[in-house]
């Protein structure tokens, strides 16, 4: 395959370049690209040197069979008919075009077969938050249709990019250290604090995060599901959590529940109160799989199961979610 990174010198660019060489995806031919600021920039991938070209209007993309692109909704949009035009398949990180009909909005160990219709040779990665919920939603709905979905998310700085993750690291020393303390990445002083804002606020006071759970999961499980949801930035480097209370159409057991997240494609079970068991994002940040703990009946609800899950949005969330669309096309030879 002949293949092309835009953004690559970004935090999920260079997962991309990681991800590629752990998963020995078949790369005959490697183009990366950047904006004016990173071209020029030299990356090693598997014992090669390869030099971030400006990202620019013309045929640079003629021959390429797959872009990976994580530069942003707005470089997404102004290059994409660039970058297909020659018969590449975009495979785009950004919001751009989740939501746009003839794009498929794709989780492979959920709705991998989207991915073979795509009429503008774009398909759409999800948000970081939505990939690892679906992931752990579709185990439950094998089991009964999920009706309603209750989220609270803690997201760590590694969410809004490698600048944020530098940033976080900056305000503990700077706490620490008694200076005043730099704040360019978040609303407010991360370090040491909680920010229930993930994103910026919509008319009905839910944030774009917020609302992209909502949106993107309906369309990636093909379902009439709810979702409610709460995001918070939290002070952890790198792997988002979440707290899930899903309603399902008749009850199930925690014992069926937590048989069909062992079973289920993408996903670890983590749970043994007794012993302390249960994921969390220190240990397992650059981890593949979504990890599930605490699974246990809702209390409030009888068609209801409760569980929380962690998963590294930048490896799941991002790069190794496209990866693996890439992944599914050519095992059914279509690419």
């Amino acid at each position: 395959m002949k293949i092309a990174i835009v953004g690559a010198s970004g935090a999920v660019g260079q997962e991309f370049l990681r991800v590629l060489a752990e998963r020995d995806f078949p790369v005959s031919d490697l183009h990366l690209f950047g904006s004016s600021r990173s071209a020029g920039t030299e990356y090693e991938f598997k014992g090669n040197r390869y030099t971030v070209k400006e990202l620019k209007h013309g045929d640079d993309f003629k021959g390429i069979d797959i872009a990976f692109t994580s530069a942003g909704a707005g470089t997404s949009r102004e290059f994409a008919a660039d970058i297909t035009r020659f018969g590449a398949v975009m495979i785009d990180n950004s919001s751009a075009f989740r939501m746009d009909e003839d794009v498929p909005l794709v989780v492979p160990e959920v709705n991998a077969s989207d991915a073979l219709v795509r009429p503008r040779g774009i398909i759409a990665n999800p948000n970081c938050t939505t990939i690892q919920m679906v992931v752990a939603l579709q185990a439950l709905e094998n089991l009964s249709h999920v009706k309603r979905v209750h989220v609270a998310t803690y997201q760590a700085a590694s969410g809004a990019g490698a600048a944020a993750m530098a940033e976080l690291e900056q305000q503990y020393r700077e706490v620490l250290d008694g200076k005043p303390v730099t704040v360019n990445k978040f609303a407010y002083q991360l370090a040491y604090n909680l920010i229930p804002q993930v994103d910026v606020f919509t008319d009905n006071g839910y944030t774009k995060e917020e609302m992209k759970m909502y949106n993107e999961t309906r369309k990636i499980m093909h379902s009439d599901i709810e979702v409610s949801a709460m995001c918070v930035r939290v002070p952890s480097l790198r792997a988002h959590s979440e707290s899930i209370w899903a309603e399902l159409e008749k009850p199930i057991s925690v014992e069926d529940a937590k048989a069909a997240f062992e079973a289920a494609p993408g996903c670890v079970v983590m749970d043994d109160p007794a012993r302390k068991v249960y994921p969390m994002p220190l240990f397992l940040a650059g981890k593949d799989p979504v990890h599930i703990g605490r699974i246990r009946k809702d209390l409030s609800n009888p068609n209801g199961i409760a569980f929380w899950c962690v998963s590294d949005q930048i490896k799941k969330g991002a790069a190794l979610n496209a990866v693996q669309i890439a992944e599914y096309l050519i095992s059914v030879n279509n690419i």
